[in-house]
């Protein structure tokens, strides 16, 4: 049955001043490693600015419009593929969580509000003047990739975290709750989730760890992402079973089993409630 890869950083061929850390124009990128258009997955963080051309990305069965100022930020795990017009430039890295966390410390890579798993898209739209304005520093991280200069790891890593800054400010100019108390509720809510979501899918047992109530929980919910606490368990759940479906390692049965449903049939009327169609047909299609 057919795996999708999961790509490490070690995967790519490229000059660098640390092997947990891949710069690249886009073009050279493709040119070297097409085998990225086809959908696969990676173990490290990714970053990708479009500065022409068009296409289409689809990332964790979401698809985007690819134009000029595109750009993407993706977590470890989520899967993605392109189709991309033969114009295509930008800009590419890949970068491991931990050399990040280690370098700078007590910041830490989650801290970012755009790496929030259950409350952010992985595309932003640059406008032309936010992408002269950011460009020239992956411009700095290509030349300071290929150079033996003294220094050049650290200064790959700060032109990172400043390309990072720049997109949080973005990030938050077009986020209407950002200054909400709520969001660090929702933070901790999506970190016991990640922890709990195939053994736990009570709302009422993420309050009990958040020590909020159900009611508080689920308005909190509602004010930031406009669903319930229900509906947040169970599209998290859902998009685990999309990507192991798309792997097609597991039986249907074994999936809705590793995802903590002994009743195969409950997982499958849960599946098609929320997406629509049955688990089998989502796999033959």
């Amino acid at each position: 049955m057919k795996k999708y890869p999961v790509y490490a950083i070690e995967n790519f061929s490229c000059n660098s001043v640390s092997s947990e850390l891949y710069i690249n124009t886009f073009k050279e990128h493709l040119q070297n490693h097409s085998f990225v258009e086809k959908p696969h997955r990676h173990n490290s963080y990714v970053l990708v600015l479009f500065t022409s051309g068009s296409g289409i990305h689809e990332v964790d069965f979401d698809t985007f419009d690819i134009k000029p100022g595109s750009l993407f930020v993706l977590q470890p795990g989520q899967m993605h593929h392109w189709n991309l017009s033969i114009d295509i430039e930008g800009y590419v890295v890949f970068y491991s969580q931990q050399m990040y966390n280690l370098y700078f410390g007590q910041k830490k890579i989650g801290d970012y509000p755009f790496f929030d798993s259950v409350t952010n898209k992985p595309e932003l739209l640059f406008n032309p003047d936010e992408v002269n304005a950011i460009k020239p520093y992956f411009e700095l991280l290509i030349n300071e990739s290929r150079q033996n200069h003294l220094y050049a790891r650290d200064k790959v890593l700060n032109l990172l975290d400043t390309i990072h800054i720049e997109i949080a400010r973005k990030y938050t100019r077009s986020d209407q709750h950002h200054t909400h108390i709520y969001n660090i509720k929702i933070k901790d809510f999506e970190s016991q989730l990640e922890r709990y979501f195939r053994t736990q899918k009570l709302p009422s047992f993420y309050a009990d760890k958040l020590n909020i109530t159900l009611k508080h929980l689920n308005r909190i919910c509602k004010e930031v992402l406009e669903k319930t606490a229900t509906e947040v368990i169970t599209d998290r759940v859902i998009l685990e079973a999309k990507r192991m479906l798309t792997d097609k390692q597991l039986s249907v049965n074994e999936i809705a089993e590793t995802l903590g449903y002994d009743d195969y049939s409950y997982f499958a009327r849960v599946f098609k409630k929320r997406t629509g169609i049955p688990p089998t047909a989502f796999r033959s299609k």
